[in-house]
């Protein structure tokens, strides 16, 4: 996910498959973050934005050849069967979790496919969370529930259903520990067919172990929402934080993961404090300096950049696959003493303010910021940074969304090439950890 601005050089030759949402009025950039019914993410009284694309063809059709449509008709009768505010908390912890662990499953060969969709593909996870939260909005219980319970319910759900709360490191000096984030599949009032390599690399990873010329290394997985007010609630620092501290489960290497540029895969040098924009999941937009909450650890002055140590020139040196690695050390800035932003190849100059990082000013670069931001603030000193994977492209003949099928070859063998190569990357960062 990179900003328009920073993708104009090659967006003649992809707009087919990065072109702007078709974006509804977005609520007033002014609107309170973490509001309800901010972002469309947090309301209790109808569906949101991203429920209602559920009523499409295309997702009903993702879910039933994906073997997932039965999931929020199964989360919708059980919590019909809730009687108190405690058993409905039951409920969500229950299902959530179980529909992330079925995904993870499902993706890594394990039990029936369900359906005739590749293993590999991160969609059926996406439309079948949506599908369960909607679920939980239209929920009329038995007992007194108030709209803060509901929500909080919500989050609760979208957590367990993201692996956030589920990453398990193990303890000890004989292995590893690695965190990798991706993203939920975005840009879907243009075409909801949309997949996300790096989700689909999330889920394929989660769990699993590597070996490395350094010993063995565990990898666990979470994907992330692309809802700027999400982001500014604190769900990734809430989600990473416990991994960031000092203990017998601190993480030795993160990398957050999104999809960038056509035909390569990107270590961004460096990341910026700045919100471009650009309309998210919700159809919402945010512009301005990136928000840390409150009760997060961050320095006393908020910088306007973090950089990734994240072992580059060795990934770029390396062979992981059959798509380039490039170094990008881009970025735009308001230069000290100026107005009007300027674009850098070589990274910002002193006292500059940002206006995009290298991986651009969307959601993608600023999880890559909080997440090193949170890495200097407690003091982490590991290997961490961001990695955009290549744009994922429906095969010749297949790009029009509505003429097009909802997989074909060419699809599922880049993804499941990105996938591949993802694994490599981390495997190299990997091996630099002693």
């Amino acid at each position: 996910m990179r900003s328009l601005r920073t993708r104009l050089g090659w967006l003649a030759t992809a707009v087919a498959v990065v072109a702007p949402l078709a974006i509804a009025a977005p609520v007033s950039a002014t609107a309170p973050a973490g509001a309800p019914g901010a972002s469309g993410s947090t309301r209790a009284d109808g569906p949101t934005v991203e429920e209602r694309r559920l009523d499409l063809p295309v997702p009903r059709e993702i879910l039933r050849r994906g073997g997932f449509d039965d999931v929020a008709p199964r989360f919708a009768r059980a919590l019909a069967g809730a009687r108190s505010p405690a058993a409905a908390q039951r409920v969500v912890a229950q299902h959530g979790q179980r529909l992330w662990e079925r995904a993870v499953d499902r993706a890594q060969g394990r039990g029936p496919a369900g359906g005739d969709l590749s293993r590999d593909d991160d969609r059926p996870l996406y439309w079948a969370r949506l599908g369960m939260t909607r679920a939980l909005t239209e929920w009329r219980p038995a007992f007194p529930l108030s709209d803060a319970r509901r929500v909080a319910l919500r989050a609760h759900l979208e957590r367990s259903s993201r692996g956030q709360d589920t990453l398990r490191l193990p303890a000890g000096k004989g292995v590893k520990r690695i965190v990798v984030t991706g993203f939920d599949p975005f840009q879907l009032d243009a075409d909801p067919r949309r997949s996300n390599p790096s989700g689909a690399a999330a889920l394929a990873l989660d769990g699993t172990t590597i070996r490395t010329p350094s010993g063995p290394a565990r990898i666990e997985t979470a994907v992330f929402p692309v809802r700027w007010d999400e982001f500014a609630s604190g769900v990734v620092e809430r989600a990473l934080l416990p991994h960031f501290r000092p203990g017998p489960r601190q993480v030795d290497l993160f990398t957050t993961i999104s999809q960038g540029r056509p035909g390569r895969f990107d270590v961004e040098r460096t990341n910026g404090a700045w919100r471009g924009g650009y309309g998210d999941n919700a159809n919402v937009s945010r512009t301005g300096l990136v928000p840390i909450p409150p009760g997060v650890p961050t320095p006393p002055e908020q910088p306007q950049w973090t950089t990734t140590s994240l072992p580059y020139e060795r990934i770029v040196e390396a062979e992981t696959g059959p798509f380039p690695v490039r170094d990008n050390t881009a970025v735009t800035e308001i230069p000290a003493g100026g107005d009007e932003p300027v674009e850098r190849p070589d990274g910002p100059t002193p006292g500059s303010a940002a206006r995009a990082g290298g991986g651009g000013d969307y959601l993608s670069n600023e999880i890559a910021y909080r997440a090193t931001l949170l890495r200097d603030a407690v003091g982490l000193d590991a290997p961490g940074g961001h990695l955009h994977t290549p744009v994922l492209t429906f095969g010749p003949g297949n790009t029009d969304p509505a003429t097009g099928t909802v997989t074909d070859p060419r699809f599922v063998r880049d993804r499941q090439a990105i996938t591949d190569q993802v694994r490599a990357v981390v495997t190299v960062a990997a091996g630099t950890v002693r």
